[in-house]
């Protein structure tokens, strides 16, 4: 009876320290965070809780772009967190908003994208989205190939790490080859 006693003590034990360690693991996973350029550009998922104190004093963050629009933040609470624990840590915080359905930034975003990019004091940038990485990655895609020169083919290999989730559309590698073109001109 002893012997089965401790054998279920030992499986409680090693499912508590499992349970533990997943919860830490989630607790400190940023969700879809990846590194574009070290020290100049990151890009996530909607970050949410300890997420923004991480990446301040991990990361040392020192803008946040938003690409959500308003409409999609109406019921939900996370942009007035957003805006406080910015605001707390001293992080700018800037939308450039590209709706959902229409992925790819237009001129203007991608304007406004550049130039917050080429001021040195807004480095490192965290750009973010919600759980589709789509517009963040064709936001990227702009910024690597305009201006920090990659060509099409290494600027597709960043992109397919930030959406790593499917298969690149055709739309979206033909935005791409079309960023190189355009730069090209």
């Amino acid at each position: 009876m002893k012997k089965k006693k401790k054998k279920l003590n030992s499986v409680i034990y090693i499912l508590l320290i499992a349970l533990a360690i997943v919860v830490v693991v989630r607790y400190l996973h940023i969700h879809d965070f990846v590194v574009v350029q070290k020290e100049e550009l990151y890009v996530c998922g909607q970050p949410s809780g300890m997420d923004y104190a991480r990446l301040a004093y991990k990361y040392h963050i020192a803008t946040i772009v938003n690409i959500r629009p308003a409409s999609e933040h109406r019921n939900q609470n996370w942009y007035n967190k957003e805006i406080v624990e910015t605001k707390s840590l001293g992080i700018q915080y800037i939308q450039i908003p590209i709706e959902k359905n229409q992925f790819f930034p237009d001129t203007a975003a991608q304007a406004q994208f550049l130039a917050v990019m080429a001021e040195r004091k807004n480095r490192p940038v965290l750009l973010h989205g919600g759980t589709d990485d789509s517009r963040v990655a064709m936001l990227v895609a702009v910024w690597l190939c305009k201006s920090q020169h990659y060509s099409s083919e290494q600027t597709l290999e960043v992109v397919r790490e930030i959406i790593d989730d499917r298969p690149l559309k055709e739309e979206e590698i033909i935005f791409v080859r079309q960023l190189e073109t355009e730069k090209q001109l």
